[in-house]
Protein backbone atom coordinates (compact mmCIF):
# COMPACT_ATOMS: atom_id res chain seq x y z
CA UNK A 1 0.00 0.00 0.00
CA UNK A 2 1.21 3.45 -0.81
CA UNK A 3 -0.06 6.97 -0.37
CA UNK A 4 -1.39 8.89 2.62
CA UNK A 5 -2.51 6.65 5.49
CA UNK A 6 -6.16 6.59 6.46
CA UNK A 7 -6.81 8.71 9.56
CA UNK A 8 -8.42 6.72 12.37
CA UNK A 9 -10.50 8.07 15.25
CA UNK A 10 -10.59 5.67 18.20
CA UNK A 11 -13.47 6.05 20.67
CA UNK A 12 -12.55 4.60 24.05
CA UNK A 13 -9.18 4.01 25.70
CA UNK A 14 -9.98 1.39 28.31
CA UNK A 15 -8.92 -2.26 27.95
CA UNK A 16 -10.16 -2.66 24.38
CA UNK A 17 -8.91 0.67 23.09
CA UNK A 18 -5.51 0.83 24.77
CA UNK A 19 -4.50 -2.85 24.73
CA UNK A 20 -5.95 -4.06 21.43
CA UNK A 21 -7.07 -1.38 19.01
CA UNK A 22 -4.55 1.44 19.36
CA UNK A 23 -1.41 -0.75 19.11
CA UNK A 24 -2.81 -2.78 16.20
CA UNK A 25 -3.96 0.33 14.29
CA UNK A 26 -0.55 1.96 14.80
CA UNK A 27 1.19 -1.19 13.52
CA UNK A 28 -0.89 -1.38 10.32
CA UNK A 29 0.44 -0.07 7.02
CA UNK A 30 -2.11 2.27 5.48
CA UNK A 31 -3.62 3.35 8.82
CA UNK A 32 -2.64 6.17 11.18
CA UNK A 33 -4.01 6.66 14.69
CA UNK A 34 -5.17 10.27 14.48
CA UNK A 35 -7.45 10.85 17.48
CA UNK A 36 -8.25 9.09 20.74
CA UNK A 37 -11.53 9.89 22.49
CA UNK A 38 -11.55 9.59 26.29
CA UNK A 39 -12.70 11.91 29.05
CA UNK A 40 -10.44 10.25 31.62
CA UNK A 41 -7.36 12.45 32.31
CA UNK A 42 -5.17 9.46 33.20
CA UNK A 43 -6.12 7.69 29.97
CA UNK A 44 -5.51 10.87 27.99
CA UNK A 45 -2.04 11.04 29.52
CA UNK A 46 -1.46 7.37 28.74
CA UNK A 47 -2.53 7.80 25.11
CA UNK A 48 -0.28 10.82 24.64
CA UNK A 49 2.67 8.97 26.24
CA UNK A 50 2.20 5.93 23.99
CA UNK A 51 1.39 7.87 20.82
CA UNK A 52 2.95 11.36 21.07
CA UNK A 53 1.41 12.63 17.84
CA UNK A 54 -2.16 11.57 18.62
CA UNK A 55 -4.88 14.16 19.02
CA UNK A 56 -7.21 13.92 22.02
CA UNK A 57 -10.93 14.50 22.31
CA UNK A 58 -12.96 14.45 25.53
CA UNK A 59 -16.10 13.06 23.90
CA UNK A 60 -17.49 11.62 20.65
CA UNK A 61 -19.19 14.91 19.72
CA UNK A 62 -15.77 16.56 19.40
CA UNK A 63 -14.76 13.77 17.06
CA UNK A 64 -17.83 13.94 14.86
CA UNK A 65 -17.59 17.74 14.66
CA UNK A 66 -14.53 17.21 12.49
CA UNK A 67 -15.66 14.06 10.70
CA UNK A 68 -14.28 15.42 7.43
CA UNK A 69 -10.76 15.10 8.85
CA UNK A 70 -11.09 11.34 9.45
CA UNK A 71 -11.36 8.23 7.30
CA UNK A 72 -12.35 5.52 9.80
CA UNK A 73 -13.99 5.39 13.24
CA UNK A 74 -13.22 2.58 15.69
CA UNK A 75 -15.74 2.08 18.50
CA UNK A 76 -14.03 0.53 21.54
CA UNK A 77 -16.23 2.08 24.23
CA UNK A 78 -18.64 0.23 26.58
CA UNK A 79 -21.09 -2.17 24.92
CA UNK A 80 -24.19 -0.01 25.40
CA UNK A 81 -22.62 2.75 23.26
CA UNK A 82 -21.78 0.56 20.26
CA UNK A 83 -25.02 0.98 18.32
CA UNK A 84 -25.51 4.75 18.83
CA UNK A 85 -21.87 5.57 18.06
CA UNK A 86 -21.72 3.32 15.00
CA UNK A 87 -24.99 4.81 13.76
CA UNK A 88 -23.67 8.35 14.16
CA UNK A 89 -20.45 7.48 12.37
CA UNK A 90 -22.23 5.86 9.42
CA UNK A 91 -24.62 8.80 9.11
CA UNK A 92 -21.58 11.09 9.09
CA UNK A 93 -20.27 9.16 6.08
CA UNK A 94 -17.51 7.32 7.93
CA UNK A 95 -16.62 3.62 7.78
CA UNK A 96 -16.71 1.93 11.18
CA UNK A 97 -15.02 -0.86 13.10
CA UNK A 98 -16.98 -1.88 16.21
CA UNK A 99 -15.67 -4.04 19.01
CA UNK A 100 -17.70 -7.15 19.83
CA UNK A 101 -20.52 -7.51 20.58
CA UNK A 102 -21.53 -5.09 17.84
CA UNK A 103 -24.96 -4.72 19.45
CA UNK A 104 -27.17 -6.08 22.20
CA UNK A 105 -29.48 -7.86 19.77
CA UNK A 106 -29.26 -9.46 16.34
CA UNK A 107 -32.00 -7.11 15.11
CA UNK A 108 -29.89 -4.06 16.00
CA UNK A 109 -26.86 -5.61 14.25
CA UNK A 110 -28.90 -6.16 11.09
CA UNK A 111 -30.22 -2.58 11.22
CA UNK A 112 -26.63 -1.32 11.39
CA UNK A 113 -25.67 -3.58 8.49
CA UNK A 114 -28.55 -2.21 6.42
CA UNK A 115 -27.53 1.38 7.20
CA UNK A 116 -23.92 0.67 6.18
CA UNK A 117 -25.08 -0.94 2.93
CA UNK A 118 -27.43 1.96 2.22
CA UNK A 119 -24.55 4.42 2.71
CA UNK A 120 -22.04 2.26 0.84
CA UNK A 121 -19.72 2.15 3.86
CA UNK A 122 -17.63 -0.52 5.56
CA UNK A 123 -19.02 -1.79 8.87
CA UNK A 124 -16.70 -4.37 10.38
CA UNK A 125 -16.73 -6.16 13.75
CA UNK A 126 -13.54 -6.76 15.73
CA UNK A 127 -13.65 -10.53 16.23
CA UNK A 128 -9.92 -10.75 16.84
CA UNK A 129 -9.97 -14.34 18.07
CA UNK A 130 -10.47 -15.58 14.52
CA UNK A 131 -6.72 -14.88 14.44
CA UNK A 132 -5.83 -16.78 17.62
CA UNK A 133 -3.01 -19.29 17.19
CA UNK A 134 -5.11 -22.34 18.14
CA UNK A 135 -8.00 -21.29 15.90
CA UNK A 136 -5.71 -20.82 12.90
CA UNK A 137 -4.13 -24.20 13.60
CA UNK A 138 -7.50 -25.92 13.87
CA UNK A 139 -8.68 -24.36 10.60
CA UNK A 140 -5.54 -25.75 8.94
CA UNK A 141 -6.19 -29.23 10.35
CA UNK A 142 -9.80 -29.15 9.17
CA UNK A 143 -8.82 -27.92 5.68
CA UNK A 144 -6.32 -30.77 5.41
CA UNK A 145 -8.87 -33.37 6.58
CA UNK A 146 -6.65 -34.45 9.47
CA UNK A 147 -9.57 -35.09 11.84
CA UNK A 148 -11.99 -36.70 9.40
CA UNK A 149 -15.63 -35.79 9.99
CA UNK A 150 -15.84 -33.66 13.12
CA UNK A 151 -18.44 -34.89 15.58
CA UNK A 152 -17.90 -32.64 18.58
CA UNK A 153 -16.14 -29.34 19.18
CA UNK A 154 -15.36 -28.32 22.77
CA UNK A 155 -14.14 -24.79 23.37
CA UNK A 156 -13.35 -23.25 26.74
CA UNK A 157 -12.57 -19.68 27.66
CA UNK A 158 -12.13 -20.13 31.39
CA UNK A 159 -10.58 -18.02 34.15
CA UNK A 160 -10.17 -18.20 37.91
CA UNK A 161 -11.43 -14.90 39.28
CA UNK A 162 -13.22 -15.79 42.52
CA UNK A 163 -13.88 -12.13 43.38
CA UNK A 164 -15.84 -9.85 41.02
CA UNK A 165 -13.83 -6.93 39.64
CA UNK A 166 -16.82 -4.66 39.20
CA UNK A 167 -17.29 -2.21 36.35
CA UNK A 168 -19.84 -2.25 33.55
CA UNK A 169 -18.76 -5.68 32.28
CA UNK A 170 -19.99 -7.22 35.54
CA UNK A 171 -23.03 -4.98 36.01
CA UNK A 172 -26.43 -6.56 36.46
CA UNK A 173 -28.09 -3.71 34.55
CA UNK A 174 -29.32 -5.24 31.25
CA UNK A 175 -28.65 -1.92 29.50
CA UNK A 176 -24.90 -2.44 30.04
CA UNK A 177 -24.90 -5.71 28.02
CA UNK A 178 -22.47 -7.21 30.54
CA UNK A 179 -21.82 -10.76 31.67
CA UNK A 180 -19.71 -13.54 30.23
CA UNK A 181 -22.35 -14.74 27.76
CA UNK A 182 -21.97 -11.56 25.71
CA UNK A 183 -18.29 -10.97 26.56
CA UNK A 184 -16.36 -14.22 26.13
CA UNK A 185 -19.40 -15.91 24.62
CA UNK A 186 -19.15 -13.58 21.62
CA UNK A 187 -15.74 -15.11 20.88
CA UNK A 188 -16.48 -18.81 21.34
CA UNK A 189 -19.79 -18.66 19.46
CA UNK A 190 -18.25 -16.73 16.55
CA UNK A 191 -15.42 -19.27 16.31
CA UNK A 192 -17.85 -22.20 16.33
CA UNK A 193 -20.00 -20.71 13.57
CA UNK A 194 -16.97 -19.90 11.40
CA UNK A 195 -15.63 -23.44 11.81
CA UNK A 196 -18.80 -25.50 11.53
CA UNK A 197 -21.53 -23.36 10.01
CA UNK A 198 -24.95 -22.10 11.08
CA UNK A 199 -26.70 -23.14 14.27
CA UNK A 200 -29.91 -25.17 14.15
CA UNK A 201 -30.56 -25.42 17.89
CA UNK A 202 -29.16 -23.93 21.10
CA UNK A 203 -29.22 -25.12 24.71
CA UNK A 204 -27.56 -23.20 27.56
CA UNK A 205 -26.98 -23.16 31.30
CA UNK A 206 -26.04 -19.84 32.88
CA UNK A 207 -25.27 -19.14 36.53
CA UNK A 208 -24.18 -16.38 38.89
CA UNK A 209 -21.77 -18.22 41.18
CA UNK A 210 -19.62 -15.67 43.03
CA UNK A 211 -20.77 -13.79 46.12
CA UNK A 212 -21.58 -10.24 45.13
CA UNK A 213 -21.69 -11.00 41.39
CA UNK A 214 -24.58 -9.41 39.49
CA UNK A 215 -24.47 -11.14 36.13
CA UNK A 216 -23.55 -14.50 34.64
CA UNK A 217 -20.04 -15.70 35.48
CA UNK A 218 -20.34 -19.41 34.61
CA UNK A 219 -22.11 -20.29 31.35
CA UNK A 220 -22.33 -23.35 29.08
CA UNK A 221 -23.69 -23.23 25.52
CA UNK A 222 -24.45 -26.28 23.35
CA UNK A 223 -24.97 -25.67 19.64
CA UNK A 224 -26.27 -28.22 17.18
CA UNK A 225 -25.05 -27.03 13.80
CA UNK A 226 -26.95 -27.64 10.59
CA UNK A 227 -23.83 -29.56 9.51
CA UNK A 228 -24.45 -32.09 12.30
CA UNK A 229 -21.47 -31.01 14.40
CA UNK A 230 -22.18 -30.38 18.09
CA UNK A 231 -20.32 -27.53 19.77
CA UNK A 232 -19.97 -27.45 23.56
CA UNK A 233 -18.79 -24.00 24.66
CA UNK A 234 -17.78 -22.96 28.17
CA UNK A 235 -17.13 -19.42 29.44
CA UNK A 236 -16.38 -18.97 33.10
CA UNK A 237 -14.71 -16.82 35.74
CA UNK A 238 -15.11 -19.54 38.36
CA UNK A 239 -12.83 -22.31 37.06
CA UNK A 240 -10.27 -23.36 39.65
CA UNK A 241 -8.79 -25.97 37.27
CA UNK A 242 -8.72 -24.97 33.62
CA UNK A 243 -9.75 -27.41 30.91
CA UNK A 244 -8.36 -27.58 27.38
CA UNK A 245 -8.93 -24.50 25.25
CA UNK A 246 -9.99 -26.81 22.40
CA UNK A 247 -10.91 -30.47 22.27
CA UNK A 248 -12.08 -31.47 18.81
CA UNK A 249 -13.22 -35.03 18.17
CA UNK A 250 -13.54 -36.44 14.67
CA UNK A 251 -13.94 -39.74 12.86
CA UNK A 252 -10.20 -40.02 12.12
CA UNK A 253 -8.50 -38.18 14.99
CA UNK A 254 -8.85 -35.58 17.70
CA UNK A 255 -7.08 -32.31 18.48
CA UNK A 256 -6.47 -31.15 22.03
CA UNK A 257 -4.91 -27.78 22.84
CA UNK A 258 -4.32 -26.14 26.23
CA UNK A 259 -3.53 -22.52 27.00
CA UNK A 260 -4.59 -19.16 25.61
CA UNK A 261 -3.11 -17.47 22.57
CA UNK A 262 -0.18 -15.30 23.78
CA UNK A 263 -1.05 -12.11 21.90
CA UNK A 264 -3.29 -10.47 24.52
CA UNK A 265 -0.69 -11.02 27.24
CA UNK A 266 2.01 -9.58 24.96
CA UNK A 267 -0.08 -6.49 24.19
CA UNK A 268 -0.87 -5.98 27.88
CA UNK A 269 2.87 -6.08 28.59
CA UNK A 270 3.47 -3.33 26.04
CA UNK A 271 4.98 -5.52 23.32
CA UNK A 272 4.11 -4.69 19.74
CA UNK A 273 3.79 -6.73 16.51
CA UNK A 274 7.09 -7.56 14.85
CA UNK A 275 9.36 -10.54 14.16
CA UNK A 276 8.26 -13.61 16.10
CA UNK A 277 4.88 -12.09 16.93
CA UNK A 278 2.22 -14.59 18.03
CA UNK A 279 4.56 -17.57 18.27
CA UNK A 280 4.42 -19.95 21.23
CA UNK A 281 6.96 -22.49 22.55
CA UNK A 282 6.85 -26.13 21.53
CA UNK A 283 5.92 -27.08 25.10
CA UNK A 284 2.47 -25.52 24.53
CA UNK A 285 1.69 -27.23 21.22
CA UNK A 286 -1.49 -29.28 21.03
CA UNK A 287 -1.74 -32.92 20.04
CA UNK A 288 -3.39 -34.61 17.07
CA UNK A 289 -4.28 -38.26 16.78
CA UNK A 290 -5.98 -40.96 18.80
CA UNK A 291 -5.14 -42.99 21.85
CA UNK A 292 -5.97 -43.53 25.48
CA UNK A 293 -2.83 -42.37 27.25
CA UNK A 294 -3.81 -40.84 30.61
CA UNK A 295 -0.75 -38.56 30.35
CA UNK A 296 -0.61 -37.30 26.77
CA UNK A 297 -3.96 -38.42 25.39
CA UNK A 298 -2.12 -40.05 22.50
CA UNK A 299 -1.26 -38.67 19.11
CA UNK A 300 1.57 -36.41 18.02
CA UNK A 301 2.51 -32.83 18.83
CA UNK A 302 1.02 -30.38 16.32
CA UNK A 303 3.02 -27.18 15.75
CA UNK A 304 0.85 -24.19 16.59
CA UNK A 305 0.65 -21.57 13.87
CA UNK A 306 1.54 -18.07 15.08
CA UNK A 307 -1.41 -15.93 16.14
CA UNK A 308 -1.99 -12.93 13.90
CA UNK A 309 -4.20 -10.15 15.31
CA UNK A 310 -2.46 -7.64 12.99
CA UNK A 311 -4.12 -9.44 10.07
CA UNK A 312 -7.51 -8.02 11.07
CA UNK A 313 -6.60 -4.36 10.64
CA UNK A 314 -4.48 -5.18 7.59
CA UNK A 315 -7.66 -6.60 6.05
CA UNK A 316 -9.66 -3.53 7.08
CA UNK A 317 -7.09 -1.26 5.42
CA UNK A 318 -7.15 -3.38 2.29
CA UNK A 319 -10.96 -3.30 2.21
CA UNK A 320 -10.99 0.49 2.43
CA UNK A 321 -8.08 1.19 0.10
CA UNK A 322 -8.49 -1.59 -2.47
CA UNK A 323 -12.07 -2.82 -2.15
CA UNK A 324 -11.05 -6.17 -0.68
CA UNK A 325 -13.58 -8.17 1.38
CA UNK A 326 -14.66 -7.07 4.84
CA UNK A 327 -12.85 -9.40 7.29
CA UNK A 328 -15.86 -9.68 9.65
CA UNK A 329 -19.29 -8.47 8.56
CA UNK A 330 -22.09 -7.22 10.80
CA UNK A 331 -24.32 -9.95 9.38
CA UNK A 332 -21.88 -12.57 10.62
CA UNK A 333 -21.96 -10.86 14.01
CA UNK A 334 -25.77 -10.89 13.88
CA UNK A 335 -25.75 -14.67 13.37
CA UNK A 336 -23.64 -15.01 16.52
CA UNK A 337 -26.05 -12.72 18.38
CA UNK A 338 -28.93 -14.98 17.28
CA UNK A 339 -27.15 -17.77 19.16
CA UNK A 340 -26.40 -15.61 22.21
CA UNK A 341 -30.02 -14.47 22.43
CA UNK A 342 -31.18 -18.08 22.09
CA UNK A 343 -28.73 -19.11 24.80
CA UNK A 344 -30.06 -16.47 27.17
CA UNK A 345 -33.61 -17.64 26.55
CA UNK A 346 -32.64 -21.30 26.90
CA UNK A 347 -30.95 -20.72 30.24
CA UNK A 348 -33.84 -18.62 31.55
CA UNK A 349 -36.67 -20.90 30.40
CA UNK A 350 -34.77 -24.22 30.62
CA UNK A 351 -35.63 -25.14 27.03
CA UNK A 352 -33.76 -25.94 23.82
CA UNK A 353 -34.27 -23.13 21.30
CA UNK A 354 -34.62 -23.94 17.61
CA UNK A 355 -33.29 -21.31 15.21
Amino acid sequence: MTGTPLRVGLVGYGLAGSVFHAPLIAATEGLALDTVVTSNPERQQQARAEFPDVRLAAGPDELFDRAAELDLIVVASPNKTHVPLATTALRAGLPVVVDKPVAGTAAEARELAALAEERGLLLSVFQNRRWDNDFLTLRKLLAEGELGDVWRFESRFERWRPKPKGGWRESGDPAEIGGLLYDLGSHVVDQALVLFGPAAAVYAESDIRRPGAETDDDTFIAITHTSGVRSHLYVSATTAQLGPRFRVLGSAAGYVKYGLDPQEAALREGRRPGPGWGAEPESLWGRVGSGESPVTGGGRPEPTLPGDYPAYYAAVAKALLEGAPNPVTALEAAAALDVLEAARRSAREKVTVTL
